[in-house]
């Protein structure tokens, strides 16, 4: 059976639907709307560096690798948007 990826199925896929998100077990607060994560963490483990734009319209963004979230301080944020 095919299932349709549609905002009202609960069991979608579809990723871009912040209500099926799920809370980041990490939150950071930038100044940067764009931000660098490398997964650092006390046990030296990591991911490779990777380059993330906060979006103006929701004001974070998520590591694709450790989902760690970066959210802007909009008050004290500096660069571009």
């Amino acid at each position: 059976m095919t299932q349709h990826v549609t905002p009202e199925n609960p069991l979608s896929t579809n990723q871009e639907l912040a209500e099926l998100r799920l809370p980041a077990p990490e939150e950071t607060v930038v100044t940067s709307w764009k931000v660098a994560c490398d997964g650092n963490d006390a046990a030296g483990l990591g991911h490779p560096r990777v380059w993330l734009a906060i979006s103006a319209e929701t004001g974070f963004v998520d590591c694709p690798y450790c989902d760690r979230r970066f959210v802007i301080d909009r008050d004290h944020a500096h660069g571009a948007h």
